[in-house]
């Protein structure tokens, strides 16, 4: 009889403060960086959850001494509208973290929707093969798990491409390696990951 490991609380790691560029990301992380040359002192950042976008924000705010204002669709349209005059007014930039920029994230009030149509956008794309690959390592080292190149190249290839799939997959593969105690392999990952739903299941043999 198998035992059911519990899920852990993982230690910070040094390295979860470092943002990744690839070309996915690159950008968006360029544009935040070189916040003195916006045309107005405040900018959009979007991308999807899980994306960095909040580690990004928080490297801004350290680095420029800016503010942030994070999952801003959750926030009132007139507070982003009072922080985005202030802003010009006191000369100190701001990003605003939202999913998606307008039109697709609906703004009701025509002056904020008027003054985030003047600011530049830092959009963060779906990860491509370098990112997803450096994601996948680091969430196995972190882990203490020994994921061979072979392992990452076949994942890379076939799980979907986003930062959260990343998340899932390492953690499927964790809780099966560490409740059956086996080694982590192609063969164990085609496996657990069909059983997720997170890759297609292999094709049925003919009768």
């Amino acid at each position: 009889m198998s035992q059911i490991a519990l899920p852990l609380e993982w230690p910070a790691d040094p390295r979860d403060e470092e943002f990744l560029v690839t070309p996915s990301n690159a950008r968006a992380a360029h544009l935040v960086e070189h916040w003195g040359a916006w045309p107005v002192m405040t900018a959009l950042l979007t991308g999807p959850r899980k994306s960095g976008r909040s580690l990004l924000a928080r490297i801004f705010a350290s680095k420029s001494g800016g503010t942030i204002i994070d999952d801003a669709e959750k926030r009132p349209e007139a507070e982003l509208f009072h922080a985005w005059n202030q802003a010009q007014a006191e000369r100190k930039p701001l990003l605003i973290v939202a999913d998606a920029a307008p039109p697709e994230w609906r703004i009701r009030l025509p002056d904020l929707r008027s003054r985030l149509g003047a600011s530049p956008v830092a959009e963060i794309g779906a990860p491509d093969d370098e990112l997803m690959r450096a994601l996948l390592e680091r969430q196995f080292h972190r882990r203490g798990l020994d994921a061979r190149p072979d392992l990452i190249d076949w994942l890379v290839a076939r799980i979907e491409r986003s930062h959260i799939t990343v998340m899932r997959t390492v953690d499927a593969l964790d809780q099966e390696v560490l409740e059956r105690r086996k080694r982590l392999s192609i063969p164990l990952a085609r496996t657990t990951l069909a059983d997720a739903a997170l890759i297609p299941p292999p094709p049925m043999d003919p009768e």
